[in-house]
């Protein structure tokens, strides 16, 4: 269900973005497992699951998008393809997230290259494994806050024309 009141998007902008940070700081403490690999792996499963999530709490995945009336549903289609996004209202995959984690590759491999350097490597490496998933995760919930904002503006101003 989408949100009903700017005060709803807020409300529910904010708690992503805690989620955000939580995952974050996760993602940084995956940099210390001294086993290759394993950083990148639970980078990709917390963005499985966060991405979803993000797009549930703002009522923009498929199923919920698809439970709405056909002119609001072709509408928000419509806000989401204007955004130029390819995770709002889509099913999250392995294979999507592993594309997006190419948008920030400059980070992740000098993430794989950081965290053998004993201590200063490492806190660098974390670092930049948090603030990849800030990255990623805030501009989900940027556009996911827009597309609801879009589609809530619309709904508004249809109800003061009837």
């Amino acid at each position: 269900m989408l949100p009903k009141s700017i005060e709803d998007i807020e409300s529910i902008r904010v708690s992503c973005k805690t989620m955000v940070k939580k995952r974050a700081l996760a993602s940084s403490g995956a940099v210390l497992v001294p086993v290759p690999g394993v950083d990148i792996a639970a980078d990709v499963a917390m963005l499985l699951e966060l991405l979803p999530s993000i797009n549930r709490k703002f009522g923009l995945t498929p199923d919920q998008i698809d439970e709405l009336d056909p002119q609001l549903k072709s509408l928000l289609y419509g806000i989401i393809k204007t955004t130029g996004t390819n995770l709002v209202g889509q099913l999250i995959t392995k294979q999507l997230i592993l594309t997006v984690l190419r948008k920030v590759g400059v980070r992740m491999a000098a993430k794989q290259v950081l965290k053998y350097i004993p201590f200063a490597g490492q806190a660098a490496a974390a670092a930049l494994s948090g603030s990849a998933m800030l990255y990623v995760g805030n501009a989900h919930v940027n556009e996911c806050y827009e597309v609801a904002k879009k589609a809530l503006d619309h709904t508004l101003q249809k109800a003061e024309l009837a």
